[in-house]
């Protein structure tokens, strides 16, 4: 019950291939940002004659999409699998990460250079455009050959099981998630039917392959809570082995993946039916045992020491609003902004769990380690905010305001509903300006310090080697 759920971040190589996906991850998150500020722009008197291309918003928003969830996502898994790294293959590792790279900067150049024709299709949305889909195949390849290196090179959990054992294996899993959506994804490629064409298209296409990549989220969030709880000195109230099982357990039904496709059309109900049910039932088997593992040793361990607060205030957050959303799944019927809630909170649970190990894994990586206050504020800022919105969006989703609709459409006629929508956006501009903040908190820490700045040791350190013969 006492075991260290934390790993040893690696010097060499898997250090700077962890860095370098991290800065892809924070990156893609400070371009959304900006591609946030333009469909603002898009929609603002004046401003919306200035910018010429033809329905920007949509386009702008397409973008702003995939890069704060899939790249922001997809990345992060870069940075616990280069942690996690055998030695093997070593340009491997760069050509995944040039090829994400080069990638995710074509889609976010895409709406720059032509109409997007953009829609707005589950998991991956996108823009009919044939430099867009240049890049989503670019980024697609590189993630791809990431995950192929992951499953060959993994190192073995070993037979001693301890808190770093089951970790490794909850990568491990994850890992093995990505190489089913990726047949996933091939497969409905293949078998669509050719008469099918436009959003359809698109929406069985990612369909199967978006369901399957939900489960490495997953995954690599209840790593990430683990370790965050060793971290911050709350140590999770459950054995390694017993852990293990867990993850074993939360993956169980991604191994239905292939038979899915085997009994089931792709454009057939059936098909889209049983990955909703794959989700329902399976995506989050392991997240309630393990968040009251963690929860658990939270209570017992008391208040967190200063230096792990960011660690701890994002932890919780997480906890809470993975759960809201997991909550909200429950009561959804037909088409409200119940649903937006739900995932919502799925997504917002997941990425303050990376913000969390991102502040933890930034002094370890080399860099200063983040402002506590800054760090805390933003953290709480970001997943109160959150919380807020997704709580607007539910009690909206209550009195029958549509999704994916605006304006005189939402059908805002009560009270309520108008007082849960301007709840929600209360929300989202505490959330923005929390969102904001951690890009501030990361590329500070991360920014290189002037040599006059530096600790007197780094000087008697650098003097000390040119002096030396």
């Amino acid at each position: 019950m006492n075991a260290d759920y934390t790993l040893p971040v690696p010097k060499g190589q898997a250090r700077r291939m962890a860095t370098g996906w991290l800065l892809l991850g924070v990156m893609s998150l400070l371009v959304s940002g900006l591609f946030a500020v333009l469909i603002v722009l898009s929609r603002t008197p004046f401003f919306q004659e200035v910018i010429p291309w033809v329905d920007f918003f949509h386009s702008a928003l397409v973008v702003h999409v995939d890069l704060s969830v899939l790249v922001w996502f997809l990345a992060f898994a870069g940075v616990f699998w280069s942690v996690n790294a055998s030695a093997g293959c070593p340009r491997c590792s760069h050509i995944a990460l040039g090829l994400c790279v080069v990638g995710a900067g074509v889609m976010a150049l895409a709406p720059f250079l032509g109409e997007g024709n953009p829609l707005m299709s589950n998991y991956i949305p996108v823009l009919q455009s044939p430099l867009f889909f240049a890049g989503l195949l670019i980024f697609a390849l590189g993630f791809t050959l990431l995950v192929v290196r992951t499953l060959f090179f993994a190192p073995p959990v070993g037979l001693q099981m301890s808190g770093a054992g089951a970790l490794r294996f909850g990568l491990n899993t994850a890992a093995v998630a990505a190489g089913l959506a990726v047949m996933a994804f091939v497969w409905s490629y293949l078998e669509i039917p050719a008469f099918i064409q436009g959003k359809a298209y698109f929406e069985l296409l990612f369909w199967g392959g978006g369901h399957v990549l939900q489960f490495t989220h997953t995954q690599l969030m209840l790593v990430a809570w683990l370790w965050l709880a060793s971290a911050s000195g709350a140590t999770p109230r459950v054995s390694p082995r017993a852990v293990l099982f867990l993850f074993a357990w939360g993956l169980l039904s991604v191994f239905l993946t292939p038979v899915i496709y085997l009994v089931t059309e792709v454009a057939s109900p059936e098909h889209r039916r049983l990955f909703t049910w794959q989700m329902q039932f399976g995506g989050s088997l392991a997240a309630l045992p393990v968040g009251l593992a963690v929860l658990l040793g939270m209570l017992r361990a008391g208040k967190a020491p200063p230096e792990t607060l960011p660690e701890r205030t994002a932890l919780m957050l997480s906890l809470v609003l993975f759960g809201v959303g997991g909550a909200i799944g429950f009561i959804i019927h037909g088409s409200d902004v119940r649903i937006p809630a739900h995932y919502h909170g799925a997504i917002v649970g997941i990425t303050l769990a990376f913000m969390g190990m991102s502040y933890h894994l930034l002094p370890r990586l080399g860099f200063r380690r983040p402002s506590l206050r800054l760090a805390r504020i933003q953290a709480h800022a970001y997943g109160w905010g959150q919380l807020l919105h997704v709580t607007g969006l539910a009690w909206s989703g209550g009195y029958g305001v549509q999704r994916k609709v605006a304006g005189a459409e939402q059908g805002l006629d009560s009270l309520q509903a108008v007082a849960g929508m301007g709840l929600m956006g209360l929300g989202g501009l505490i959330a923005i300006i929390g969102g904001l903040l951690y890009l501030v908190v990361v590329l500070r820490a991360m920014w290189p310090r002037p040599e006059a700045n530096r600790p007197a040791a780094v000087h008697v350190e650098s003097a000390r080697r040119v002096a030396a013969p």
